[in-house]
């Protein structure tokens, strides 16, 4: 008998964070939570249901290659993006009696997607870096924007679909060339 349509929740909504900590409103910090961390175990309780009646399913969440390495300017988006990682190890635990599979997908830099500017929340990348750590920050965001290997969405597309697809149990899928790299060299 022929196996039918795979259900699959692919949680890739995001907010991006690029800031010094210190000079990080904390309304901005709740902002990234609540879309990164809460938006991602709202949408996946609404799904549960569903997927345990069918036994079957994959909850596949997309975080971050930030979560494989030591990054700067990034502590609030790597702590929504952690907590994420921490989410579905766990959830995947607890779903793989029912049937259920959890994965995350941890893309590289989508340097295409034009998220350093948006990770700076719409204003200038300066009211989130106080003026102690300007010069230091700006070479570390002239370094992040100038590097020669980063992901493609396309990278991103495929890392999904293998996710959803796997069998063997992996749980954690680097996507792009630079999220390769780093988790290699974990």
């Amino acid at each position: 008998m022929a196996a039918g349509p795979l259900d699959v929740l692919v949680n890739n909504a995001g907010v991006p964070m690029i800031g010094v900590f210190e000079g990080t409103p904390m309304a901005r910090v709740r902002e990234v939570f609540e879309t990164n961390t809460f938006g991602v175990m709202a949408v996946t309780q609404a799904v549960l249901p569903q997927f345990r009646e069918h036994g079957s399913g994959v909850v596949v969440n997309v975080t971050s290659s930030v979560v494989l390495g030591d990054m700067p300017l990034s502590a609030v988006y790597k702590a929504s993006k952690m907590a994420v990682e921490g989410f579905t190890a766990s959830l995947a635990l607890e779903l793989a009696p029912l049937g259920v599979r959890a994965k995350t997908v941890e893309p590289g830099a989508c340097l295409t997607t034009n998220f350093a500017a948006r990770a700076t929340g719409g204003g200038a990348l300066a009211e989130l870096i106080p003026a102690p750590y300007a010069p230091w920050a700006e070479k570390v965001m002239a370094d992040f924007t100038g590097q020669d290997l980063f992901t493609k969405e396309s990278d991103v597309a495929e890392t999904v679909w293998r996710a959803a697809h796997d069998a063997t149990g992996q749980l954690r899928f680097p996507a792009g060339p630079d999220a390769v790299r780093l988790a290699q060299a974990k």
